[in-house]
């Protein structure tokens, strides 16, 4: 005949199934298994939380749906947990994330660019030249990867400007006030 074995859980532990429990004190979570505590974890480590949930439906029985409803997160969540602890074991959990290289601004591709940029071509003489988008070549110089020569601008007299501005208007001169009208035709009060 079977025992029946009473819930030993401690006070105030949340239950997640008849055998399983999980108890919040101060900046723990830790989890028990028939009121044996079988891991625990910082409250605020995620990838533990997804690794014990993964673990206690795999080995423990846990239903998906149980655990999803007593810690109020979407069933997907575990399902992908779950995937995650078959495929990579618990290492899945705590390894870094691959993340993508560059694919077009790879190092010699850069450096190409940055010798010809510093020559003094525009970025889109250079992205012709490189047999690459020049939105790319942009984007690269605004976030910083790439930089442009500084331009010297050399600072003209304001009066001469003002001479070559005046001097390139079209101008009549009225006979009779000798005065010059601009091309819009509105002559000066005088």
């Amino acid at each position: 005949m079977p025992q029946l074995h009473l819930p030993l859980f401690p006070i105030g532990a949340t239950e997640i199934t008849e055998v399983l429990s999980f108890c919040r004190t101060d900046e723990t979570v830790t989890y028990f298994h028939y009121g044996l505590p079988i891991f625990s974890h910082a409250k605020d480590d995620r990838a533990s939380f997804r690794f014990i949930t993964a673990l206690l439906h795999v080995t423990c029985g846990a239903k998906q749906a149980d655990l999803a409803r007593t810690f109020g997160i979407p069933k997907i969540n575990i399902k992908r947990a779950v995937k995650i602890y078959r495929v990579n074991g618990s290492a899945g959990f705590f390894a870094e994330r691959v993340h993508r290289g560059a694919a077009v601004l790879t190092e010699p591709v850069v450096q190409q660019a940055q010798s010809q940029l510093d020559a003094g071509q525009t970025p889109r003489e250079v992205a012709a030249l490189l047999e690459i988008k020049p939105d790319t070549l942009i984007k690269a110089i605004r976030a910083g990867r790439l930089r442009t020569p500084i331009k010297k601008k050399t600072p003209m007299a304001q009066s001469s400007l003002k001479k070559r501005a005046l001097s390139t208007l079209p101008t009549k001169v009225s006979a009779r006030n000798k005065t010059a009208t601009p091309p819009w035709g509105v002559v000066p009060a005088t």
